[in-house]
């Protein structure tokens, strides 16, 4: 069985999508559809089942595919060791503030470093993010947490993430010296989903104080919770990357508000088991170390 075969069936796994594994692969949708058909035919079970708009694994699709990403990982493996390639394929997890605020630098000096490597960034919840790693389908995930996000895995804090509760320039809370939590009643907040971690902090430390607040807005994408407040919609809590450029223009304050309970860490986490790349140990002390020359 060729491992061409594998590896297609892994991007329709992440995908969960033929098209959209085609069009990452460079195949013909008629080529991943057939290479998902003889792995069928090979095992003698239904791998993938149709599930609405999108693809989904049937059970024994989720036993190959923790099997599959093993196999690529040691294949990977061999090539390095036998023949010094630093190719392959490295996949990331992260969630959407990372994605898009923090990593694109890490990633061009990466790409500079290991010119044959297909670099794989996959915006994800925390929660799937650290399935996951667990599974072998993500190399390495990066989330904002304040504690280890699972003590089975190998979880690293990078640095600490500063939180800030931004507002239009002349938003009232801006004309305070300093915010308090109990000037926070009544404020018109926009939120992030359920299971984002800040939001379950700052919801924790209002009800704790007692602040009665109004959410007019629960968005999944920072970008869109940022742009909420732009418009004049409300204020937020944000990671700082997220807002950086805005603040610097002056188009949002940082409204002077801090509290002990309201903080994180930006961190990695890496299967006990997983292989080390040279492409994945480059990343990964990319992360501990200096931010200069990364662009």
């Amino acid at each position: 069985m060729d491992l061409v075969y594998l590896h297609t069936f892994r991007e329709v796994a992440r995908r969960r999508s033929i098209t959209r594994a085609a069009e990452e692969l460079g195949y013909a949708q008629s080529s991943v559809t057939v290479q998902i058909q003889k792995l069928e035919k090979h095992y003698g079970v239904p791998l993938l089942e149709r599930y609405g708009r999108y693809m989904r694994l049937t059970p024994p699709g989720e036993a190959l595919l923790k099997l599959a990403s093993q196999m690529l990982d040691l294949y990977d493996e061999s090539r390095e060791t036998v023949a010094g390639s630093a190719g392959g394929t490295l996949v990331i997890g992260a969630i959407d503030s990372l994605a898009a605020y923090f990593l694109p630098p890490y990633l061009h000096r990466l790409r500079r470093m290991f010119p044959g490597l297909n670099i794989q960034l996959q915006p994800e919840r925390e929660s799937n993010i650290v399935s996951k790693v667990k599974e072998g389908e993500f190399d390495i995930g990066l989330l904002l947490d304040v504690k280890p996000a699972d003590t089975s895995l190998l979880c690293t804090a990078v640095r600490e993430e500063p939180l800030v509760l931004v507002a239009l320039p002349n938003h009232p809370l801006g004309l305070l010296p300093k915010v308090e939590l109990s000037d926070l009643n009544g404020a018109e907040l926009i939120i992030s989903e359920e299971s984002c971690i800040y939001r379950g902090m700052f919801e924790k430390v209002l009800r704790e104080g007692e602040i009665a607040f109004t959410s007019l807005f629960e968005l999944g994408n920072p970008e869109a919770i940022k742009q909420c407040v732009v418009n004049g919609l409300g204020i937020a809590l944000l990671p700082q990357m997220v807002v950086a450029s805005e603040l610097a223009a002056g188009k949002l304050v940082a409204l002077p508000f801090q509290h002990p309970d309201i903080r994180f860490d930006l961190q990695h986490l890496i299967h006990p088991k997983k292989w080390m790349s040279a492409p994945l140990q480059a990343f990964i002390d990319m992360l501990g170390g200096s931010e200069e020359g990364l662009s």
